[in-house]
């Protein structure tokens, strides 16, 4: 008889045990991401499912997080509308709307992560800048697609589905801004967008993605290159614009026109893309060599989009008074010096040189 009562007890024991954890299992905390829209092409709808041609900015968040299945078993999702143009309109205004709304979601506690829907054109350009100024070392991850959501095979939803599942994953913590695309996880410091319109258009080709993301299930090569998020010395707080600076293209026989229309029009600094190693005909430096000379930063990027623009090549920066931009293409380099000259309109070429290496 107390044999029996024993094992009656012992079964009953096993059964509460296994009650336990799967109530458990079904009431699983997940961790709460918002999703911030700002429109482009994964938000994009067409006439033709095959045709090239469609309008950017059609779906609206909510619509596209529901187009997803099973997203919202990766994370606790709420989401807002932050802006809705295609990223060719990408503006300061609405880099600075979108950094001190994620500042602000970070700083809560039941917030753990952001994901960014965003176009594909700017999008290294946003990412670049958010990496320099949220204060957080929680996720916050950019997603965006080559293909509208009304085309054959669009790649948006898988995308969406894995920047949730990025920012959702504890590996995330600390690895700043990223952008997932095509089952790649990229740093904002390396990608760029190498290709025009193929779904495998982003590469990181200096530093290598940082990892993968397949079907939800995340995992990091290495660590983000560059002075980032919560080390950055940059912030937005209080800002409500940033100074300009332009983009002068260099090719063969460039004239120095644009650079003093530039100046004259209100640039507070030149990125100068040039040739090859950062190069640019003889003009084109005297112009450079004039315009430093009264304040306004010019830095030397390259059109050629990959490799580093050495400090000492063929253009010595100190006998011009440039700064090189280092492995930051042009569109990279403008953000960091329009960041620099919001901080300090006095800063020294020095310092400027040290941000572009460092940052």
């Amino acid at each position: 008889m107390k044999r029996r009562q024993f094992f009656k007890i012992f079964l009953t024991a096993i059964l509460f045990v296994a009650f336990v954890s799967f109530v458990n299992a079904q009431n699983k905390v997940l961790p709460n991401v918002v999703v911030l829209a700002t429109g482009g092409t994964i938000a994009g709808t067409g006439e033709s499912a095959t045709g090239s041609s469609y309008t950017a900015g059609q779906v609206r968040i909510g619509e596209m997080i529901d187009a997803v299945p099973n997203i919202r078993k990766l994370a606790n999702l709420t989401g807002e509308q932050t802006a809705n143009v295609g990223s060719q309109d990408m503006s300061v205004e609405v880099w600075l709307i979108l950094a001190k709304r994620i500042n602000e979601l970070l700083a809560k506690d039941d917030v753990d992560g952001v994901v960014i829907t965003h176009g594909t054109d700017t999008q290294e350009e946003t990412a670049f800048f958010l990496n320099l100024t949220v204060k957080s070392d929680k996720p916050v991850v950019m997603v965006s697609a080559m293909r509208s959501s009304t085309a054959l095979s669009a790649d948006g939803p898988l995308n969406l589905y894995n920047g949730v599942a990025v920012a959702a994953s504890p590996l995330s913590k600390g690895m700043g801004v990223m952008v997932a695309i095509n089952d790649a996880i990229h740093s904002a410091h390396a990608v760029k967008k190498m290709l025009t319109t193929p779904v495998h258009a982003f590469m990181s080709p200096e530093h290598g993605q940082l990892g993968t993301v397949n079907f939800g299930q995340v995992e990091f090569f290495h660590k983000p290159h560059g002075i980032h998020t919560i080390n950055s010395e940059f912030s937005v707080d209080g800002v409500t614009e940033l100074p300009r600076v332009d983009i002068v293209y260099g090719c063969a026989d460039m004239s120095t026109d644009l650079i003093d229309i530039m100046v004259k029009a209100g640039a507070k600094g030149i990125i100068i893309a040039g040739v090859g190693d950062g190069n640019m005909n003889a003009g084109t430096l005297e112009a450079a060599k004039r315009i430093t000379a009264t304040g306004i930063h010019v830095v030397r990027a390259s059109r050629i989009p990959v490799g580093t623009v050495l400090i000492e090549g063929e253009v010595v920066d100190e006998d011009y008074g440039t700064v090189s931009s280092d492995e930051l293409n042009p569109q990279k380099a403008r953000v960091l010096l329009m960041l620099a000259l919001q901080k300090d309109k006095n800063i020294s070429r020095e310092k400027l040189q040290e941000l572009m290496i460092n940052y």
